[in-house]
């Protein structure tokens, strides 16, 4: 009897699992980048927490974060958007 228990709580427990890891995938892939239309200026030694706000309030975004620019090595706010 403890047996049959037993593999059912593994079956539950892998179910789970499986589960949690396919939405966790889902989520990310509907995230898309985009760099702050309305921050006009560079990051100040990468302050999240006023780029964050700003994203979140000024665009309507899920987060914000300052991060580096592809074709140069100043930090811009990029805001991140549900696509």
């Amino acid at each position: 009897m403890t047996s049959s228990a037993r593999k059912f709580y593994a079956i539950f427990l892998f179910l789970s699992f499986a589960l949690l890891l396919f939405s966790t995938l889902e989520v990310q892939a509907l995230i898309c980048k985009r760099r702050s239309i309305t921050w006009h200026r560079p990051c100040p030694a990468r302050d999240n927490v006023k780029c964050e706000n700003h994203c979140i309030n000024k665009e309507h975004a899920l987060i914000g974060s300052c991060q580096p620019n592809d074709d140069s090595f100043e930090l811009y706010c990029f805001c991140y958007f549900g696509c």
